[in-house]
């Protein structure tokens, strides 16, 4: 690496610091995750962590009396509906995933549009 190539990585290296200092640390998860049932349409989010507790509770039966059965159609008859319940459950679950995202994406992108702002 040449003299140059060694200054521009220097100061590209101290450009980079100065902007990780503005921007600051990303919020914990902990955070983020409460952060979705504290905004505007934070009842969508307990509606769903609501219906996902039930459906677990519901799952979580159907395969205790799945493990339970004797016969090989009372297995059937409680274990499809363990899968399928346990299943949706997981889906809503992850579902919220991508929100809490979007949400930190956006609060990223507000954040670094006012440091540009104070750079011009």
């Amino acid at each position: 690496m040449t003299d140059l190539d060694a200054r521009i990585d220097a100061a590209l290296h101290e450009e980079e610091r100065r902007l990780l200092e503005q921007i600051g640390d990303e919020p914990p998860f902990l955070d983020q995750a409460l952060g979705l049932f504290r905004r505007r349409n934070a009842w969508v989010n307990w509606l769903m962590m609501i219906s996902q507790t039930l459906l677990f509770v519901a799952g979580t039966y159907a395969a205790w009396r799945f493990f339970q059965a004797a016969e090989i159609l009372d297995a059937v008859r409680w274990g499809l509906p363990s899968a399928v319940l346990l299943l949706m459950a997981l889906i809503i679950k992850l579902s919220m995933w991508p929100e809490m995202q979007i949400r930190q994406l956006r609060l990223d992108i507000a954040r670094l549009r006012g440091l540009s702002d104070d750079r011009t």
